[in-house]
């Protein structure tokens, strides 16, 4: 799969700019804040409905202007797939697949896979448990669309159920009746959910070790471990055990939407013990151990975008997720950096060819 041009219009800072790009490799250099990341951003929008920087779609428009439009052509399977993404201000978002727009935007998810690699992945470590679901529910999203319905359906139920257990509380009146309803509910959505998280890291975790025992020189021990109260006790008996827990908090306490990734080195959390070389070398394999598990799932090679992610890494371990790129069969890559020439140097070990785009 390839994304042959690309269109903004009010698109963050971008006016109007057109590219075209090579099958290969593209490469953005330029200062920073010259917007080569919102290119790389306005891709990954195309591709699943959203940015990735900045979930609020009135922050995605230009300063002054209300609607921002992205459009692009994409090549899968010998077939052309026009994309055209569109948002105004106070009207709902729009996709469009070959002139038809979409009824749900999350029908989109999985026609274009991609994955993204950016200094903002940081967040996976340093941020709560829902960072780590995202990750977790997104790669499972694109290829299978089963999941990501069953997800919205277990979150929507999920909201209701915390609505009711606030107005016992606001009410002083409790019927359990009405909350056994949502029980069998979110237990209906959430174990599939769960079998379906726990089937994915027993088919993840060896690549991820794989691709980081290569990015790193297989030096360091490193584990990614699945954490969720499901693996001892099911859903159903999870939420009524925890009934008069979930009254005084008003929200539920427990279920898949308390799910967490447990990352470690050496083990150790990578957190707190892990350097930045190390850390950012632990999210990279992440995310081409993501490339390598969508690519089998899906049938077609992601496009790759990766953001500024030869800084902080010494020259050893820039060789080694060059020897990656190179050997292993990536298609479409996206690289946004902020020294050119470090950049065309890196590129041209790279036996394939290549368009830098200076902005």
């Amino acid at each position: 799969m390839l994304l042959k041009n690309l269109s903004l219009i009010n698109y963050k800072n971008f006016e109007s700019q057109d590219f075209e790009f090579d099958s290969k490799i593209n490469c953005f250099v330029g200062p920073n804040g010259i917007g080569k990341t919102n290119v790389l951003d306005a891709i990954y929008h195309l591709t699943l409905g959203k940015s990735y920087f900045n979930p609020v779609a009135t922050q995605n428009i230009r300063h002054e202007q209300d609607f921002f439009v992205i459009d692009g052509t994409f090549e899968k399977a010998a077939r052309e797939e026009k994309i055209v993404c569109s948002y105004k201000k106070g009207a709902k978002k729009i996709i469009k697949r070959n002139g038809k727009a979409y009824e749900r935007l999350s029908d989109h998810i999985g026609l274009l896979p991609l994955v993204i690699i950016s200094p903002a992945d940081r967040d996976l470590i340093i941020e709560g448990s829902e960072t780590r679901r995202k990750f977790m529910d997104g790669v499972i999203s694109q290829s299978d669309k089963n999941y990501l319905q069953g997800l919205i359906k277990y979150n929507k139920i999920l909201s209701q159920r915390n609505s009711l257990l606030k107005y016992f509380a606001a009410n002083q009146t409790f019927d359990a009746t009405s909350l056994s309803v949502y029980n069998e509910q979110l237990t209906e959505f959430g174990t599939p959910i769960f079998e379906k998280r726990a089937q994915f890291m027993e088919a993840f975790i060896p690549i991820f070790k794989s691709q980081y025992a290569a990015i790193s020189g297989d030096n360091e021990e490193v584990a990614l471990t699945y954490e969720s109260k499901l693996l001892n006790s099911g859903l159903l008996e999870l939420l009524e055990k925890n009934i008069d827990r979930d009254r005084a908090l008003q929200y539920s306490s427990v279920g898949i939407h308390k799910d967490d990734l447990h990352f470690t080195i050496s083990g150790h959390p990578i957190k707190k013990f892990g350097s930045q070389g190390q850390q950012k070398s632990f999210l990279i394999a992440l995310k081409f151990a993501q490339f390598h598990f969508i690519k089998e799932q899906a049938g077609t090679t992601p496009v790759l975008l990766l953001d500024d992610i030869f800084d902080k890494l010494d020259e050893e371990r820039v060789a080694h997720i060059v020897d990656l790129v190179d050997n292993e069969e990536f298609g479409q890559i996206f690289i946004s950096d902020t020294h050119a020439e470090r950049t065309e140097n890196v590129v041209k070990t790279i036996h394939q060819t290549y368009k830098i785009f200076k902005l």
